[in-house]
C-alpha cells in the first residue's frame, strides 16, 4: 500500500507589505463624479442652473422698457435681496458666485467627458457618420461654449466691475451703464453674435440634459425639441432686443 506524502500547506502570507492595506476610498460625491455619468449628471445640473439664471436675467432686463426708474429700481432690488438677514449685496454675489461655480465645473465636466470617450476611441471614425447623425448645434457645442464663456468674462467686466464700459460708467446707474455700453455699435454686435450662440448651446443643452438625468423617451423626443426650440429662442429673441432697440433709439437715455 502506497504511502501518502502530505504536502505543506501553501503559503498565504502577503507577497507584500502593501497587499493588506484597503484602499482609500475618495468622497462619495467624488467617488460619482470620477465616473462618465455622475459627470453627465453634473454637466445637466449646472446647466439647468445656467438656464435658470439667463431666463431670470433675461425676463429682469425687460424692465428697460418701462424706463430708466423701473429698471434701477430692479437693480437696486437685486442689491437688497434678504437685506437684513445679510449685508446689502451679498445674496447678489451668493448667486454670482453659485453661477460661476456651476460654468466652471459644467466645463470641467464636459473637458473631462471628451478625454474619457478620446480614451474609450482611439481610433477616430473614419467616415462623415458624425456630421449625418448629429445636428449642427451638437457638433458646435464647443465653439458656442467658448464665446458663450467669453461674453459672460466681458459682461462681468463692462457691467458690473465696469471697467469695459468706458467713462461714462455710474456705480447704481444701471439703465445708463447698459444703454451706454451698448449705444457702442462694436459692442452690440458682439453682444448679439454671443446671444445667438448661446441659443445655438442652449438648444441642444436642453435637448440632451433629459438624456443625461435618465428622463428620456422616444415618446417624449417631439416635446423636448419644442422644449428646447422654445427656451432657446425666447432668451435669444429678448435678450437680442436690447441691442437692437438701443441702436434704434427705442431705447436711450434722456438727456
Amino acid at each position: 500500500m502506497a504511502s501518502t506524502i502530505s504536502k505543506p500547506a501553501p503559503d498565504r502570507s502577503p507577497v507584500t507589505g502593501t497587499a493588506t492595506q484597503k484602499r482609500k476610498r475618495k468622497p462619495f460625491l467624488l467617488d460619482i463624479y470620477s465616473t462618465a455619468v455622475g459627470k453627465k449628471y453634473v454637466m445637466a445640473i449646472t446647466g439647468i442652473i445656467g438656464i435658470g439664471f439667463v431666463l431670470v436675467h433675461m425676463i429682469g432686463n425687460l424692465k428697460m422698457y418701462l424706463g430708466p426708474a423701473e429698471f434701477d429700481h430692479y437693480a437696486e432690488f437685486l442689491r437688497e435681496l434678504l437685506v437684513p438677514i445679510l449685508p446689502r449685496t451679498v445674496t447678489l454675489w451668493l448667486l454670482r458666485l453659485t453661477l460661476i461655480g456651476a460654468i466652471l465645473l459644467h466645463i470641467h465636466a464636459a473637458y473631462s467627458l471628451t478625454i474619457l470617450n478620446r480614451k474609450a476611441r482611439p481610433v477616430k471614425y473614419q467616415s462623415e457618420r458624425d456630421y449625418v447623425a448629429a445636428n449642427f448645434a451638437s457638433r458646435t457645442m464647443r465653439w458656442s461654449g467658448i464665446i458663450v464663456l467669453l461674453f459672460i468674462i466681458w459682461h462681468l467686466l463692462d457691467l458690473t466691475a465696469g471697467t469695459l464700459n468706458g467713462s461714462g460708467f455710474v456705480r447704481g446707474h444701471a439703465y445708463e451703464n447698459v444703454v451706454n455700453t451698448l449705444d457702442r455699435p462694436a459692442v452690440a454686435i458682439f453682444y448679439i453674435i454671443a446671444n445667438i450662440a448661446l441659443g445655438i448651446h442652449l438648444f441642444h443643452g436642453v435637448w440632451s440634459l433629459f438624456q443625461s438625468m435618465g428622463w428620456s423617451n422616444p415618446r417624449f423626443n417631439k416635446w423636448r425639441r419644442e422644449a428646447a426650440i422654445g427656451i432657446a429662442t425666447l432668451i435669444v429673441v429678448g435678450n437680442v432686443s436690447f441691442p437692437i432697440a438701443v441702436l434704434a433709439n427705442i431705447v436711450k437715455v434722456k438727456s
